[in-house]
């Protein structure tokens, strides 16, 4: 089914049946170029990047995408969980070998939240923005999240290969606890599972077949949550205040510090200074360089 069709749905509800994730439904929506990719498709599974780990000695040559119904222990950055419950969300993972320099993780990472950013708009036209390095974030919830961990060869100082981890909350409710505030989701009762994940690859297979090619750059720009804001910058766990400025050629965010000095991140760890987080404002996990 075309993106086309998913938008004429609008107005329908998706029978429990109509959202089957198959191998062969998601590589239906593929563009042309893309269909020979390696899928596997599990009810429950702990984590999608996890079982990549496991399953890298038969596809360390060739790229695979791994989705899940549910995950019993979704990952995040720095050891966080991901709440990834029946049904109600999309959890994959893309394994690809870009043989590039280590820092090409940040710019996959930033690749990544571009992609889904452009699907999730596309599909069912919700302005999500991304809250840099890679959360996407729908009227102040975090309804994407992404994990990119790299498998690299020190010996060459390349990396060999990538787990892209995309968790997308489209019809979740009822989050735990300590998720309550700043958990949401997509809303989307007719927006289908398979056409998402094939569309995000869409989007995303073109632009890690290219990493010199900066050009998404403006549409995570575009989509920034955070430009021209206050924000928490963390060094060693210690916030400190600074305002967004811009995102550089390489992903990096440009902030002028409280001193007046502007710096650029590429690790650690930010959050926005709402006003009405300013208390206890979420931290948002970058990559480490």
């Amino acid at each position: 089914m075309t993106a086309r069709g998913i938008r004429s749905l609008k107005g329908y509800r998706l029978t429990a049946g109509s959202d089957f994730l198959s191998p062969e439904g998601i590589r239906a929506a593929l563009a042309p170029e893309h269909q020979d990719l390696d899928i596997l498709v599990y009810k429950e599974i702990d984590s999608t990047n996890t079982e990549i780990k496991r399953l890298l000695p038969q596809y360390a040559a060739r790229p695979l995408l791994l989705i899940a119904e549910q995950q019993s222990q979704g990952r995040g950055r720095q050891g966080r969980s991901f709440f990834s419950p029946a049904g109600t969300g999309l959890y994959m993972s893309l394994l690809i070998h870009p043989g590039a320099p280590m820092d090409c993780a940040l710019a996959v990472t930033t690749m990544a939240s571009v992609a889904a950013a452009r699907a999730i708009r596309r599909l069912c036209g919700r302005e999500v923005q991304i809250k840099w390095v890679n959360d996407l974030y729908l009227e102040g919830k975090k309804v994407c999240g992404i994990l990119t961990e790299a498998i690299s060869d020190f010996e060459s100082g390349t990396v060999q290969s990538l787990i892209i981890g995309i968790g997308v909350n489209i019809r979740t409710q009822d989050f735990p606890a300590e998720l309550a505030e700043i958990g949401g989701s997509l809303q989307s009762e007719e927006l289908s599972r398979k056409q998402l994940a094939a569309e995000i690859l869409n989007q995303l297979l073109p632009l890690t077949a290219n990493l010199e090619n900066h050009s998404y750059l403006a549409d995570y720009r575009r989509f920034s949550l955070v430009l021209g804001k206050d924000i928490l910058y963390y060094v060693q766990g210690v916030p400190h205040p600074g305002l967004a400025l811009a995102i550089d050629e390489q992903g990096g965010l440009l902030v002028r510090t409280q001193e007046g000095k502007e710096i650029t991140l590429r690790s650690g760890e930010i959050s926005l200074r709402l006003a009405e987080q300013q208390q206890n404002p979420p931290a948002l996990p970058l990559p480490q360089s």
